[in-house]
């Protein structure tokens, strides 16, 4: 087994964009997700190293000499971060000039070649799924037997081989909670609407939905929603409540896991037998959800433990959401949230803006139709067009954005890269900040975080941090724009 590290290499300060995170950037608030697509692999090979950089304020001088005794360095990149990912790759090199190094993501999953021809420190990218992928060349198979990889042969070359089968009995992979415990430290991951420590892990993989703009069903995980049994997923809940105890929420990543209503109560009921939602049981769990499940299924969800659910709203312009394959009414979307209020179900809303059919009078329309639903917190996205998705195909086929990899200002904010005739990128950029202080700039919602912080000394403290840093990432943008 060759030694191998699973790597986040160091980014700028705040960078939440590893195997786990839907958009690569700085957060409104520090946050921080799990690199769960890089430590399925780690629990894999036998010997490996998770180092998570960013989560753990780690330099490349903190991290160097880990590559001295290693073989093989599988380092997880993605669009934004891509040109700091290659850099960090020759440092390996000329640290350890044989050493393997692979990429994997979004980013080297549908530009292999081009990623390859970016730099001559990388030898491989995995395409796909690539668990079985990484597994199989740290047991020290050769490249040109091992599908779903993109190669660099002896003469510079690139070699392009079948592509890796999908994999289907997701009971087959380990658990990743026990890389978490063993290679990261639980109180760097936070989530600014989840309890604190927190702790994610996806118990199913691909999304049913074709929203255009969604990054990782149309480049590695598929449109097909498989998923482990129930069984092995209180496994992992139980291993979880054992060994980090100090774990306040577990939090279900699943792109969408209320889609299958009779599982995901099947799951909720063997969570409320663990004790979820039980008087004095210390951990409630969360899920993303589509804001459509119907409330007899809340109800089981809330009756065994369910905190909270994040929500795609995206926009509260019907056309837009027909626009971008939502597979979603308005008329559902507020029904749904009306049951979450009455049933105590706690919604963080997420939604963006200047995606396409978007003008000045659908933004105005999608900030009201936020204060009415008034989810418990929002997050607020420009319109990505990551390659490989349906909507970057759409934009640079409009002209709409140039085609370039800049989704980032250098300090790692989001900016806006799509322009319309109608509505320039500028004017798109300033209403995120319009948008959030429409929303919570209201009685009502100070309110409710008042409220909710004098309840709760350890919330006060952390809604105070919080506050200062959503500051802080408002004065950021003023000085990116």
């Amino acid at each position: 087994m060759k030694r191998t590290l699973f790597l986040q290499a160091p980014s700028f300060d705040g960078y939440d964009g590893g195997a786990g995170a839907r958009y690569q950037m700085k957060r409104e608030v520090r946050s921080f997700w799990y690199p769960t697509w890089l430590a399925q692999p780690a629990a894999m090979v036998e010997g490996s190293k998770l180092i998570d950089a960013p989560a753990h304020d780690q330099s490349w001088e903190e991290i160097a000499h880990e590559f001295d005794e290693r073989d093989l360095v599988i380092l997880h990149t993605s669009t934004p971060s891509f040109g700091q990912d290659i850099r960090t790759a020759a440092l390996i090199k000329k640290r350890n000039p044989n050493i393997m190094i692979g990429f994997v993501g979004a980013k080297v999953a549908v530009e292999p070649d081009k990623s390859l021809a970016a730099t001559p420190h990388v030898d491989f990218v995995a395409r796909e799924e690539y668990d079985y992928t990484i597994l199989e060349i740290a047991q020290g198979r050769p490249l040109r037997e091992v599908d779903g990889i993109t190669w660099r042969d002896a003469d510079g070359s690139f070699v392009r081989n079948r592509d890796r089968a999908v994999i289907e009995d997701m009971d087959a992979l380990p658990m990743v909670a026990p890389v978490y415990k063993r290679d990261l430290k639980i109180e760097k991951y936070f989530g600014g609407y989840l309890r604190h420590p927190y702790v994610s892990f996806y118990t199913g993989r691909g999304c049913k939905s074709r929203c255009t703009f969604c990054l990782w069903p149309q480049t590695i995980a598929g449109h097909t929603y498989r998923f482990r049994s129930v069984p092995k997923v209180i496994e992992e809940v139980q291993y979880i409540l054992k060994e980090i105890p100090q774990t306040k929420e577990i939090f279900f990543d699943d792109d969408t896991l209320t889609d299958n209503h009779d599982r995901v109560e099947e799951l909720a009921i063997a969570l409320g037998q663990l004790g979820f939602g039980k008087p004095g049981f210390p951990v409630s769990w969360s899920c993303n959800a589509k804001a459509n499940v119907p409330r007899k299924t809340l109800e089981v969800l809330k009756a065994n433990g369910l905190r909270l659910l994040l929500v795609g709203y995206e926009s509260g312009n019907q056309k837009i959401l027909h626009n971008i394959k939502k597979g979603l009414r308005t008329d559902v979307a507020r029904q749904f949230t009306k049951d979450c209020h009455e049933l105590g179900i706690v919604i963080h809303g997420t939604f963006i803006l200047g995606l396409p059919g978007e003008t000045l009078e659908t933004i105005e329309e999608t900030i009201n139709y936020a204060k009415e639903i008034n989810p418990h917190t929002i997050q607020v996205s420009l319109a990505a067009p990551y390659p490989g998705t349906f909507l970057f195909k759409q934009a640079t086929e409009n002209g709409w954005f140039d085609g370039t990899d800049h989704l980032l200002d250098d300090g790692g904010n989001q900016i806006a890269q799509l322009s319309y005739p109608h509505l320039p990128a500028p004017v798109i950029f300033d209403k995120v900040e319009e948008f959030y202080k429409r929303f919570y700039f209201r009685p009502r919602k100070i309110g409710a975080i008042v409220s909710e912080m004098v309840r709760d000394w350890d919330m006060m403290k952390r809604r105070l941090r919080e506050g200062v840093e959503f500051f802080d990432f408002l004065r950021r943008r003023k000085e990116a724009a």
